[in-house]
């Protein structure tokens, strides 16, 4: 999936004080995630309209997907969305980037591979026997993973994503399976112990606070 084009916002302020500005964004999808995209009698495409609140027009010949906002945070975010589900996601996993912190990465495996048997094999070392590779990634790290075409996609709280990015990468240069998964038991430890730090260095300020009030 490649950007075909990324246009400045119309600004008429001049002509006209009152008229919005209008953000566009336009790029390219595979043709067989029009489909995923727009939805049975378009029933996806509305409710991606109305969750993100912009407008999305689909060319179903060639793949491109043209998104309008008055406003260029929605606009961003409608696009980070649309590119996920153009990476193999389903439209209510990619609805998850509306999330506060959450983000989608996208790792490119022809960086890596050289040869379209080389990229296979790495493919497969990260989905693993039925699946269970990217299955425990997804766990250890609360991520959803989609392995489509030359792509592997993250979506998830960025910190964790940072995390799956970097089992993921360790597998594709050949790690052990069990050794990444040792790591991200390790890694998310680690996580689960600086949150509860947070929590409790918040508990005692509110405590600290509530004391002084009385």
């Amino acid at each position: 999936m490649t950007d075909k084009m990324e246009t400045e916002p119309e600004n008429n302020s001049e002509e006209n004080p009152e008229e919005e500005k209008s953000f566009f964004y336009s790029f390219k999808i595979p043709l067989e995630r029009i489909p995923v995209l727009i939805g049975k009698e378009g029933s996806t495409k509305k409710e991606l309209e109305q969750a993100l609140k912009c407008k999305l027009d689909i060319n179903s010949r060639d793949g491109d997907v043209e998104i309008s906002s008055d406003d260029s945070v929605n606009l961003y975010t409608a696009k980070e969305v649309i590119k996920a589900i153009g990476r193999g996601f389903n439209p209510k996993i990619a609805l998850e980037l509306l999330k506060p912190d959450y983000a989608l990465e996208v790792i490119e495996l022809r960086k890596a591979a050289s040869t379209s048997k080389q990229m296979g094999r790495m493919k497969g070392r990260v989905i693993g026997e039925g699946g269970k590779a990217r299955r425990t990634i997804e766990q250890l790290t609360d991520t959803s993973i989609s392995v489509y075409g030359k792509t592997i996609s993250i979506i998830g709280e960025i910190s964790n994503v940072a995390t799956a990015r970097k089992a993921i990468e360790s597998l594709i240069l050949g790690s052990n399976h069990s050794t990444v998964y040792s790591w991200l038991e390790k890694q998310r430890k680690i996580a689960r112990s600086e949150e509860l730090k947070r929590q409790f260095r918040i508990g005692e300020y509110s405590s600290s606070d509530d004391f002084e009030k009385d």
